[in-house]
């Protein structure tokens, strides 16, 4: 059984549940010392299936910044993107639950892989439910975000529709990993799905919008998006009736708002949302019993030699540190991750910008290897004071703006945070190249830790 670094000995409520009883233990909590990281094949030309990598992120140990364990899928072509835990802290007063199977889906198969990680070192294939089935049951295709739900069910936002049109809509599993059906009532109002988070004190989901599979699957095309092929939509559900209680049109400022974040509080209403192509954040909250939703950052397009069109930053993760302190994002063709202190939520100050790749040239190499792609999904430590990156975003769209991913790989990195008084520094220590792996260069994407994170961990 993999340990869930029980230091709950000064909470009031002991229990033996996954996760932890607050954000407030969880930053006192162990430090990682190791991280679960999806590689992928798809569209690199090596004939080898998808994996998921286990890396050494411990300092004092020998193996340290290597993967010392790779799990490969059964399949070639997945495309695993997004993945998640069976349990986590929304289960804490449940000490029947562990924090112990990954749920890992492939975006463009549609098939689910559930891994077993008791040994935490070497995880190992639990379970796979076919796309046959999930379309079946479901009438859904592409699933991305994975959070489990306080009563031991799974929840997946699904992309598509079996045939890959939109909207989606959000897939169950029940605690045996059977396709137990899908979750909401009614898609009233939502012309497509992405990101969702969950916060019951509220009776409140926020999703959010990218595309159909059918548009983004082949790459990114300008035109789909005067044809609005592409969302901009941001949606709050009613928790219980699971039903769209009020959708807000984020307009031109806001074409295809990606990861949704609220706070970690759980009597908080804030929360933000990154838009990829405009390149702006969105703060939403409650202040007077009703949602509203605002515009804080805006990151300026740049003009740069052989494009037609200024280069959006294109804003593809966004995180908030555990003490809902820092916000954290990505700006995936301009080459930068930013730091912000959002203590007023309304008003985001900058407190730190590191460059990592990127089409502007501002990225500079890390022990002599030159960073292909761009900063793209983010992991922040516990204590927030380590945020891990990688460096590929979809297959077919690195293929579009970074061609050389394919042939060098995309690379994971390590940034030190100053929590006390803002800043960032890339940690020149720490490379994993995933353009040296055994069967050939891999992409690298989203991250986990053991012990859960800042991204997949929700308070009830």
């Amino acid at each position: 059984m993999p340990h869930t670094h029980e230091s709950h000995h000064d909470e009031p409520h002991v229990c033996c549940g996954p996760g932890y009883a607050s954000p407030e233990a969880a930053m006192e909590a162990e430090r990682e010392t190791l991280l679960y990281v999806i590689g992928l094949y798809v569209g690199t030309g090596v004939e080898a299936p998808d994996y998921l990598a286990t890396v050494d992120v411990d300092p004092a140990s020998p193996t340290y910044g290597e993967v010392i364990h790779r799990t490969p899928m059964p399949n070639r072509g997945d495309e695993l993107h997004h993945f998640g835990w069976n349990a986590c802290s929304s289960c804490y007063d449940d000490d029947s639950k562990a924090r112990r199977f990954l749920v890992v889906p492939g975006n463009r198969s549609s098939r689910i892989h559930i891994l077993d990680t008791e040994d935490e070192r070497a995880p190992t294939l639990h379970k796979v439910i076919e796309p046959e089935e999930v379309k079946a049951k479901t009438d859904l295709s592409a699933p991305h975000t994975v959070h489990c739900l306080a009563d031991g069910t799974v929840m997946l936002s699904m992309l598509g529709d079996a045939a890959g049109n939109g909207p989606g809509g959000f897939l169950l599993l029940d605690e045996n990993f059977d396709v137990a059906g899908r979750w909401e009532e009614g898609l009233d109002g939502m012309d497509y799905n992405y990101d969702f988070w969950y916060q019951p004190r509220h009776n409140v989901m926020v999703s959010s919008e990218w595309g159909a599979p059918k548009t983004y699957y082949p790459g990114f095309d300008f035109d789909d998006v005067d044809a609005g092929k592409y969302g901009q939509q941001l949606h709050f559900w009613d928790w219980e009736e699971r039903q769209i209680a009020q959708s807000f049109d984020l307009g031109a400022e806001g074409l295809i708002p990606l990861e949704v974040r609220f706070h970690h509080d759980p009597d908080s209403t804030h929360g933000f949302v990154g838009t990829a192509l405009s390149s702006t954040v969105f703060h939403w909250h409650k202040p007077n019993g009703a949602w509203t939703v605002e515009k804080v950052i805006d990151t300026p397009s740049v003009e740069l030699e052989g494009w037609p069109m200024p280069v959006p930053s294109l804003i593809t993760d966004i995180l908030i540190s555990m003490d809902d302190q820092y916000l954290y994002f990505s700006n995936w063709l301009h080459g930068d991750v930013r730091q912000y202190d959002i203590s007023d939520p309304s008003n985001p100050k900058i407190t730190g910008q590191v460059w990592i790749g990127g089409l502007l040239g501002k990225g500079q190499p890390v022990q002599g290897r030159t960073i292909a792609g761009g900063p793209q999904m983010l992991q922040l430590s516990l204590d927030g004071e380590r945020l891990y990156v990688t460096t590929s975003l979809y297959s077919t769209w690195d293929d579009q703006f970074y061609p050389e991913l394919a042939e060098r790989g995309s690379c994971l990195l390590q940034i030190d945070c100053d929590t006390e008084h803002g800043g960032m520094a890339l940690n020149e220590d720490f490379l994993v190249d995933f353009g040296e792996e055994p069967a050939g260069p891999a992409r690298a994407h989203e991250m986990r830790y053991p012990g859960g994170d800042c991204t997949s961990d929700i308070w009830v």
